[in-house]
């Protein structure tokens, strides 16, 4: 797997925010078939950081329901893979630059 295709996007909620600075972890939406190793290059490829540790979990699709003019519609979020990557005392990656 090349590493462009590795990496999708980095997660930006409350709770990685506080993980990036009390614990130097960042988290990132990667592709389902990319294993640890391929995460750890391509964090390393990308950032030019040193990656420490990488933790990864499948977060499951969820049912959504909304109510239109026509009734009920449902559907499904689909799953996705979430790696959380420290990174080495000292570094930092800025995500916000590009926004």
């Amino acid at each position: 797997m090349k590493l462009s295709d590795v990496l999708i996007k980095p997660v930006l909620t409350e709770k990685a925010n506080a993980q990036q600075e009390k614990l130097r972890r960042y988290a990132f939406k990667v592709n389902r078939k990319a294993n640890k190793l391929e995460i750890k290059k391509a964090v390393e490829a990308f950032y030019g950081i040193t990656v420490i540790d990488v933790n990864t979990s499948v977060v499951p699709g969820k049912a959504k329901t909304r109510s239109t003019k026509a009734g009920m519609i449902s559907g499904r979020k689909p799953a996705y893979k979430k790696a959380m990557v420290t990174i080495a005392e000292g570094e930092t990656i800025d995500l916000y630059s590009n926004i």
